[in-house]
């Protein structure tokens, strides 16, 4: 499909010119003599890319160039100026501008090339943002006091060259924080590269992080980079790396006090800069006390240290979640968009998710899959979670007080009389023999927010 581009001018000759020769590369060409119908333009059309002047008599092209970025930022904006002025030219790159061309343009070469680098960031960038919606939520999601927390903490890390270890189960989105505190540092721009220690054959992960030389095992027919060396100016996350084995450890000790390693079959000493975040699933300390990971590697790696607290700790994000899963999941398997009926996000949150974020979005996409709609409704959600949880107020939580164990245990109580009442709270407050403001003040108090419910 060809693009189209939108060129801007108020000489109708230059118009005439850069027109005739993009239409002969094949472009689809619109024209705008001023910057307010640019603007009109860039509003009602699908434009791929701008080439505009800098100076029209009625908006500048620095003005559009700002307001076009405001609406449209993906959109590249090639600037043209006969008369500029190195501030012109630094201002407009400040402003985003992609390219800047000198006029008269003589050589119609450098407007077909300007124009089709722009349109290769343009393809780029909308194949990065393909990427990330079929990759799943790019971000953590959650509004609770928990999450407010972690947020507040990865924000605080990013910017540092300080190791992380974060821990945590399975599910709780270890690589996203990982991910986030990558995106907040100065190595932003390099590589994030990740490996998981669980998943590799003891007796390959040594040329996993260091790289091998040609002939230096059975099938190693060429030279390998190491994920150490791929990380090289970024960042490189260790997924669950309690399970690494021990000879191994000293090794990526030895990476961390130094600097530098060997490939596997190699004689060159390599160096490299890379920031290491790691993350298990396992309590270090107690694998440190049982033998199993190195002391002075587990001190290395736990500079900073970030505990990802799973679903059941934090219900009341469950409702966000849910709702963001649900479109993202009606989207990727071609589905009319659903909607979960107030009860149903309450009987969402009564389950405990041993899975954690990864076991949710998964049973969403499932009720997206499976349910004909346009309501999700708690018998529903019934039908397909099977062995939920019943609430019960004597279950006991390591390390967690006995204030915290009984407000949850009410929470999850307040949870299920609403999801069987179908969030009507009179009838609820009736049920659980409670005045009907005292659980108002009940919910209140355990963070159940009045627009969960619904009914008198």
């Amino acid at each position: 499909m060809p693009s189209t581009v939108l060129l801007v001018d108020d000489e109708k000759n230059i118009l005439l010119t850069l027109s005739r020769a993009l239409t002969m590369e094949g472009h689809v060409v619109e024209t705008a003599s001023g910057g307010r119908e640019a603007l009109d333009r860039i509003a009602a059309l699908p434009v791929d890319v701008v080439v505009m002047d800098v100076r029209m008599p009625d908006l500048d092209g620095l003005s559009v160039l700002q307001k076009a970025r405001e609406t449209r930022p993906d959109l590249p904006v090639v600037i043209m100026s006969g008369h500029g002025s190195i501030e012109t030219v630094r201002s407009a790159f400040k402003l985003g501008a992609f390219d800047y061309l000198e006029k008269p343009i003589t050589e119609k070469d450098k407007l077909l090339v300007a124009v089709r680098n722009a349109l290769a960031l343009r393809a780029l960038a909308e194949e990065n943002a393909r990427l990330r919606r079929e990759a799943g939520p790019a971000e953590m999601i959650g509004s609770g006091p928990a999450m407010q927390r972690l947020f507040e903490l990865v924000r605080r890390t990013g910017p540092s060259e300080g190791r992380v270890l974060v821990t945590g189960e399975n599910g709780t989105g270890k690589e996203l924080v990982a991910r986030a505190i990558h995106d907040g540092s100065r190595r932003r721009p390099g590589p994030f590269v990740k490996l998981n220690c669980a998943a590799v054959p003891a007796e390959l992960i040594e040329s996993e992080l260091f790289g091998h030389e040609r002939g230096a095992f059975t099938g190693a027919v060429t030279a390998r980079k190491g994920r150490f060396e791929q990380a090289d100016g970024g960042t490189l996350f260790l997924d669950e790396v309690g399970d690494m084995p021990a000879a191994m450890q000293a090794k990526v000790l030895r990476v961390l006090q130094e600097g530098e390693f060997e490939r596997v079959g190699g004689q060159q000493t390599l160096r490299c800069d890379v920031r290491v975040v790691a993350a298990t699933n396992r309590d270090p300390v107690a694998e440190v006390a049982a033998g199993r990971f190195r002391e002075d590697l587990y001190y290395r790696l736990n500079v900073v240290p970030i505990h990802v607290p799973p679903l059941r700790e934090r219900r009341e994000d469950v409702p966000e979640m849910a709702a963001r899963f649900l479109a993202e999941a009606c989207e990727r398997n071609g589905r009319k968009p659903l909607r979960l009926a107030r009860a149903a996000v309450a009987a969402l949150q009564t389950h405990d998710w041993p899975g954690n974020v990864r076991e949710l979005r998964n049973f969403i996409e499932r009720l997206a899959i499976l349910c004909d709609g346009p309501e999700i409704g708690a018998a529903d959600v019934a039908a397909m979670l099977p062995g939920a949880r019943k609430p019960r107020a004597d279950r006991l939580r390591a390390g967690a007080s006995f204030h915290d164990l009984v407000e949850e245990a009410e929470r999850e109580i307040v949870l299920a009389a609403l999801a069987t009442h179908a969030d009507n709270v009179s009838d609820t407050a009736r049920a659980l023999g409670l005045e009907r403001s005292h659980l108002y003040k009940k919910m209140r108090a355990l963070g159940i927010r009045r627009e969960e419910g619904g009914g008198p």
